[in-house]
C-alpha cells in the first residue's frame, strides 16, 4: 500500500483552507442538535442542512487532506454507486427489501432523491477514514481486507441509527419492515444486509481510489471522525432522550462498542 494509507502524521506542505472541514463540522454538529428540537417543515430543513454539511465535510476533507483527485473521485464514485444501488433497490427490492421514498425529499434521478447520494457521501468518507485508523496495526498483507470490512461495518452501523429516524420522519416506508433488529420494528433485517453488501462494494472501490490518487495527508482526520462520532453516538442519545426511538439508541451504542474497544487498545499501546 502507499504511504497515504498508513498511519502517519500530516504532511509538512501547507494545505489550502486547512480549517474548512472542521468549520463545516462545527456547523454540522450545531445543526444536528437542532433536529430533535424542531418539527414539521423546520425539521425537514434541518435534515437537508445536515446532509449538505455532512457531504461538504467529506469532500472538503478528502480534497484538502489527500488532494483534489481524491476529493473529486470520492464525489463521483459515491454518487454513482449510491444511485445505482438505490435505483436497483427501488425497482427490484434487492438488496435492501421493498421500500418507497416519499415526495418530501424533492427531485429524483432514476427514482432516487438527490438527498440520498449526498447522505451516502456524508457517511462513506468518515467510515473509510475510521477504518483506516482501526486497521493501521494490521499486517500489511491483510490490511486492505480488514480496512474494507471495517469501513463496511461502520457504514452499515451508522445506518442502523439513521434509518429508523428517517422512517419516523416520513421520508420512506418499508413494505415489509419485519423481521428487524430487536427494538427496531420499522426497518427490516434485509436493509442491514443490503447496507453491508453495498458497503463492501463501495469501500472496496473507495480503497482503490484512495490508493491510486491520494497524497500523504496534509491535515489530520478530526473533522470526519468527529462527524461520525457525533452523528452516531449523539444520534443515539437523541433517539433515547427526545425522539422516542430507544431501540436504535441501544443498537447504536452496542455497535460502537467494538470500535471504541479497538481505539482504546491502540491508545494504550501508543502510551507504552
Amino acid at each position: 500500500m502507499t504511504g497515504a494509507l498508513t498511519a502517519r502524521r500530516p504532511g509538512t506542505d501547507p494545505a489550502p483552507l486547512p480549517w474548512l472541514p472542521l468549520a463545516l463540522t462545527v456547523a454540522l454538529l450545531g445543526t444536528a442538535i437542532a433536529y430533535p428540537l424542531s418539527s414539521g417543515s423546520a425539521r425537514d430543513a434541518v435534515s437537508w442542512t445536515i446532509v449538505l454539511l455532512g457531504s461538504a465535510v467529506s469532500v472538503s476533507h478528502a480534497t484538502i487532506s489527500r488532494g483534489a483527485r481524491t476529493g473529486a473521485g470520492l464525489l463521483v464514485l459515491v454518487g454513482v454507486v449510491a444511485v445505482l444501488f438505490e435505483a436497483l433497490g427501488l425497482s427490484t427490492g434487492f438488496p435492501y427489501g421493498e421500500y418507497r421514498y416519499s415526495d418530501m425529499l424533492g427531485p429524483t434521478l432514476l427514482g432516487v432523491p438527490f438527498l440520498v447520494p449526498l447522505a451516502w457521501l456524508m457517511m462513506a468518507w468518515p467510515s473509510w477514514v475510521l477504518a483506516a485508523r482501526l486497521t493501521s496495526r494490521v499486517r500489511p498483507a491483510r490490511r486492505r481486507a480488514a480496512r474494507v470490512a471495517g469501513a463496511a461495518y461502520v457504514f452499515a452501523g451508522w445506518d442502523v441509527v439513521l434509518d429508523p429516524q428517517l422512517v419516523q420522519a416520513g421520508y420512506w416506508r418499508w413494505a415489509n419492515p419485519e423481521p428487524g433488529l430487536p427494538g427496531i420494528p420499522t426497518v427490516p433485517l434485509t436493509n442491514l444486509a443490503g447496507w453491508l453488501l453495498a458497503g463492501l462494494v463501495l469501500m472496496s472501490l473507495l480503497d482503490v481510489l484512495v490508493e491510486r490518487t491520494s497524497r500523504l495527508p496534509r491535515i489530520g482526520d478530526a473533522a470526519p471522525l468527529l462527524t461520525l462520532g457525533w452523528m452516531v453516538l449523539g444520534g443515539a442519545l437523541a433517539h433515547a432522550a427526545w425522539l422516542d426511538l430507544p431501540g436504535s439508541a441501544v443498537w447504536g451504542v452496542v455497535l460502537a462498542v467494538p470500535v471504541l474497544a479497538v481505539l482504546a487498545v491502540q491508545a494504550r499501546r501508543g502510551r507504552r
